[in-house]
């Protein structure tokens, strides 16, 4: 299937989680599914069968239109860092998915509204639940209720599926796994909605939700509740204690493997998988699933890789320590040693420096897959301090005044104190850093940067 610390701190921490119970509540959100229906039709989205739906049908009129321009033209995706945590490792907020999260646990747009102000500015907010608004009927027309029946009868199945396998207890697996911690007076809220005309389903989970589109004709509910746990993993990964990430991280920094680095930026995923696709499918089918885990090859590999030790730390109901990120970093560079030269991997993890802005769409479509990505439109000593500070692949593009900016880069890195180039020449140059990033410097002429690319050992 492919998808889409002490010791005493720790077990006082396992402890806690353990004495937890998540409440799962399944239901349908009308709010939700008519908000992800608008952002399919936007002119911004891939083809997909709402927007097919839409065109075909009688709503495709001016009116309509001109309200899906003033919904693309909403300015509500907002988001500020955790700082104090180590980088990377907790999601920054989202102010889309705040409102996602509003939408599904409110029963009407003014109710919506009165739990949003202050997210987005008031008219924004205004603004949006009048489209939401306008496009409930047209939603519940040519989406809703010709696969009301079906829906319905899919949406007691999985929740008598989730009551019959005790769905909640693999949330204290991953609690204790993790050595996190969960407040059980907040319930964990899972809205499912039809995705018609589809050969698969869809899953995100932000804060207490996940929420997943599902094919009207779906019956393997073990997929989807693998799945749907990978998801929550991520968000009991991010709610570990910021004591639990500094000690994690520490234990990342001091290992002296050259993987190291790599190794945790793909341990979330890595993790997420092992877990929701790996041990909860294996608990749900009663045997492993010989299937790819996930789309990534990385991904994929590293979680089937790991699988025997997480799968032996949960037996033994042991949260995640040192002894298994060092195990965890020796697996990585046993099994895959040349993935931090792959790019197909190392770009997933990426901080672009260039002063063309045309280099950040050709690398997003030469790499598609990004967990991380920062920018930077100038290169100056202000631009490689902050792109120093950060664990991620560094890749500079100098296509302007190309001398000077080869010597500032040069003098900014003390792996270059003796790296001699050749400004005139073209050239890709790649070199691992002290912090175990890589660092790719592009000498650009004439040549198109996919090339240059391309041409890196």
């Amino acid at each position: 299937m492919k998808t889409k610390i002490t010791t005493v701190l720790f077990s006082f921490i396992a402890i806690f989680a353990l004495g937890q119970k998540a409440n799962f509540n399944i239901k349908y959100s009308e709010q939700l599914a008519v908000f992800v229906f608008i952002q399919n039709l936007s002119e911004n989205y891939p083809e997909n069968v709402f927007k097919t739906e839409f065109q075909q049908s009688k709503y495709n009129t001016q009116k309509y239109k001109d309200l899906l321009l003033k919904f693309d033209k909403l300015s509500f995706d907002y988001s500020y860092p955790f700082d104090e945590y180590p980088y990377g490792s907790k999601i920054p907020m989202q102010s889309r998915d705040v409102l996602k999260k509003n939408l599904i646990e409110t029963s009407n747009l003014n109710d919506f509204k009165l739990r949003s102000i202050g997210i987005v500015p008031n008219k924004t907010l205004h603004d949006l639940a009048e489209i939401i608004s306008e496009f409930i009927p047209v939603y519940n027309e040519l989406i809703y209720i010709p696969n009301k029946e079906k829906f319905e009868t899919q949406l007691k199945e999985i929740t008598n599926y989730s009551n019959e396998k005790n769905i909640e207890h693999y949330f204290q697996t991953g609690l204790r796994f993790y050595n996190s911690s969960w407040d059980d007076s907040i319930p964990f809220e899972i809205a499912f909605y039809p995705l018609p005309n589809s050969k698969g389903f869809t899953a995100q989970a932000f804060y207490n939700n996940f929420i997943s589109a599902i094919q009207t004709d779906l019956k393997d509910y073990k997929s989807l509740f693998s799945v749907m746990l990978h998801e929550t993993y991520h968000i009991i990964y991010d709610e570990q204690s910021l004591e639990i990430k500094k000690n994690i991280a520490q234990y990342f920094k001091e290992n002296p493997s050259k993987y190291s680095n790599y190794a945790y930026m793909l341990l979330n995923e890595a993790l997420a998988t092992a877990l929701g696709n790996g041990y909860v499918y294996e608990q749900l089918d009663g045997k492993t699933d010989t299937n790819d885990w996930y789309y990534s090859e990385y991904i994929n590999l590293m979680a089937k890789q790991i699988y025997p030790m997480v799968k032996e730390y949960i037996i033994l109901k042991k949260p995640i320590d040192k002894n298994f990120i060092d195990s965890y970093i020796k697996l990585y560079g046993k099994s895959f040693p040349n993935w931090i030269n792959e790019l197909d991997h190392i770009m997933t993890y990426r901080y672009i420096m260039s002063e063309n802005e045309k280099d950040l769409n050709t690398i997003r479509q030469m790499f598609p897959s990004r967990s991380s990505e920062e920018n930077e439109m100038q290169i100056s000593i202000m631009g490689l301090e902050k792109m120093k500070k950060t664990p991620l692949t560094k890749i500079i593009i100098v296509s302007k005044n190309n001398a000077e900016k080869l010597k500032l880069i040069k003098t900014q890195f003390k792996e270059l104190k003796k790296w001699n180039f050749n400004a005139d020449k073209e050239f890709s140059y790649k070199i691992l850093l002290e912090d175990k990033s890589q660092l790719l410097i592009i000498n650009q002429n004439k040549s198109a940067l996919k090339t240059l690319i391309n041409s890196i050992q």
